[in-house]
């Protein structure tokens, strides 16, 4: 397939850009929705006291110090007092109601995104790389926590002290007042085209971000791979190329954005020349009287009044930044949120599995919308419960897709595909993946004791029971081994372990739910032939009313099933016994014949 083609079909397959982006966003809010009313509701008490203050101390100027009263002085000053006492423990009362908002909501955030991905099918899964969904889970959260956490106290300071401080200048003097009123216009159309050039930058990081992150979670999960192969620089190359990306667009975005600072500065130092100027004229024509126009103290008064107006516009400006930043990460933890599961119960589901019969009635199955070829092609068969199933085929042939359906990891496309009966979309999701347990390829074992992970196919599951469970998968031997038997602790991904023992106690864990389906896929890959037989042997006699599904490459481990299904191209190229594919299938013959040969090889070499 070609470049283009490729990401023509990565674009379709990408969620769509999120809407209602507050509403979605403010549903994470929850217990938290009093802090975040009780930060602002003090933030505001403070800006109003700090802006009574130059009101205060100008009449303390006027009255006390230039009209030489005492009393006025000691009323005044302890006014001045008063208010600084209040506005310092509201300040700190926004504050501690900010961070507890500010870090609850992120909180909120995190579980609420981490639960959708939860309830993920495959289908959405695939259109989320790892590494995005934990940027998205990290960085991004960040990113909306911080602005938050500002919008609350910078957001609801900076217009108040900006209105109200602008109230009390005109109150003063109308004519100067006037002069704040033209920063606006500059100050707007700055920030907004900023605002425009910097967007896209951002967005470019954060998708960057993933790719890091994908790069990292790929060579950690196969960092034995490469120390094996030499490949350290090779991956240091690649970890360098994708972070000198986010420097350059970094570096960009804090270029564009550092013309934020000389804008301000700009509004405010000319606005302080302009009042300054005025307010001294004024002065000099009043020669300090009121009645006539400014006083000493009212030009004070309108220089901490500027101070406190261009300051909020400053913070104003930053809150700006923050929102640039954060409205990308925004959109991005949005899509994970508004993204609809393509598994959802019904209705009506039902709640009970009668048995493991399985029906694959025309299956027609595509892993995308926009996939030209499907994955599997007219699928037709049917399974009897307690049947044991093989299933080889050549790579690609679609194996795994087939046996993905039967617990509704991926929904059909077209056609129905039936368990016990029933159609698997009209199970209850819990009650049919309880009774469908599935070893996939990629055997996954979790940090914790052996006998915690093993109880992840049953909680409920006694000492007695988790033994039986792996004694018939080959298991208990070697656990026997260990110092601490069943309460060894397994590293993440099973580490700790080798292959064949991760597989072994994969087929334990899957055996623990009591299924009525079973589906190994090529899950004794990694065993010898003899334990391969063991296990297979305990399956006949253990569990003889489960159905059985086995992938498998080496035709020894599916051979002595009821069914045989060649597959090839997603398509059942030919089903059978053993013996009767060896006589009428020339692919299923050519892989026994190639096997059976290179294992006489082998033994002739031993």
């Amino acid at each position: 397939m070609s470049t283009t083609a490729t990401d023509s079909r990565r674009r379709a397959d990408e969620p769509a850009r999120p809407k209602h982006i507050l509403r979605t966003l403010g549903k994470s809010m929850r217990e938290y929705r009093k802090a975040s009313w009780l930060a602002p509701a003090f933030v505001a008490v403070e800006s109003v006291l700090e802006i009574l203050i130059p009101t205060v101390m100008a009449s303390l100027i006027d009255e006390g110090i230039t009209g030489g009263s005492m009393p006025a002085i000691v009323k005044f000053g302890i006014i001045l007092l008063c208010c600084s006492a209040v506005s310092l423990t509201s300040g700190f009362l926004a504050g501690r109601f900010a961070a507890i908002a500010g870090a609850g909501f992120a909180k909120n955030l995190r579980h609420d995104e981490f639960e959708k991905v939860q309830g993920f099918s495959f289908t959405n899964i695939d259109r989320f790389s790892t590494g995005s969904i934990v940027t998205r889970l990290t960085t991004d959260v960040t990113n909306l926590q911080n602005a938050y956490s500002m919008m609350i106290r910078m957001g609801v300071r900076a217009p108040i002290m900006v209105v109200v401080a602008w109230i009390f200048s005109f109150r003063i003097s109308k004519s100067i007042s006037l002069v704040f009123l033209a920063c606006i216009p500059i100050l707007a159309i700055g920030l907004c085209g900023l605002a425009v050039l910097v967007h896209p930058v951002f967005e470019r990081v954060f998708h960057t971000y993933d790719d890091l992150n994908n790069v990292v979670d790929e060579n950690l999960q196969g960092i034995r791979v490469v120390k094996s192969y030499n490949r350290e620089n090779h991956e240091i190359g690649k970890f360098g190329r994708i972070s000198e990306k986010i420097f350059k667009d970094f570096t960009l975005a804090e270029r564009i954005m550092s013309f934020n600072s000389p804008i301000m500065m700009v509004c405010i130092y000319g606005t302080m020349i302009l009042i300054a100027w005025m307010g001294a004229q004024q002065i000099v024509a009043s020669g300090n009287n009121a009645a006539f126009g400014l006083t000493t103290g009212d030009l004070t008064a309108l220089v901490t009044y500027a101070m406190q107006i261009l300051m909020a516009m400053m913070m104003l400006s930053m809150i700006f930044v923050m929102f640039i930043i954060s409205q990308a990460s925004a959109e991005r933890i949005c899509q994970v949120l508004q993204e609809e599961s393509t598994v959802k119960d019904p209705e009506h589901p039902v709640t009970a599995v009668k048995d493991g019969t399985i029906e694959f009635d025309h299956v027609t199955f595509r892993y995308s919308d926009s996939s030209e070829k499907p994955v599997l092609d007219d699928i037709d068969l049917t399974i009897r419960s307690g049947m044991t199933v093989g299933i080889v085929g050549g790579t690609g042939s679609a194996k795994s897709s087939l046996v993905q359906l039967v617990p509704r990891l991926y929904d059909v496309s077209e056609g129905s595909l039936k368990v016990g009966g029933v159609d698997v979309r009209d199970y209850d999701m819990t009650v049919l993946r309880d009774q469908v347990a599935m070893v996939l390829q990629k055997n996954i074992l979790f940090a914790g004791t052996i006998a915690e992970n093993l109880r992840w196919g049953n909680p409920d599951a006694t000492d007695e029971e988790l033994r039986h469970a792996c004694k018939l998968a080959q298991a208990d031997g070697f656990i026997q081994e260990f110092p601490d038997k069943y309460d060894t602790y397994i590293e993440q991904g099973g580490t700790n372990v080798s292959g064949g023992q991760r597989q072994r106690l994969c087929i334990a864990r899957a055996l623990l739910k009591k299924p009525k389906i079973l589906i190994l896929d090529d899950s004794t890959s990694a065993v010898d032939t003899k334990t391969d037989q063991l296990i297979r042997g305990a399956f006949h006699h253990e569990i003889p009313d489960t159905t059985k599904i086995i992938i498998a490459q080496r035709v020894a481990s599916v051979q002595e099933s009821d069914l045989i299904l060649v597959m090839d191209k997603g398509r059942i190229m030919a089903k059978g016994t053993h013996d009767e594919l060896l006589a009428t299938c020339d692919e299923y013959r050519s892989i026994y014949e190639s096997q059976t040969k290179n294992t006489a090889q082998e033994g002739e070499l031993q």
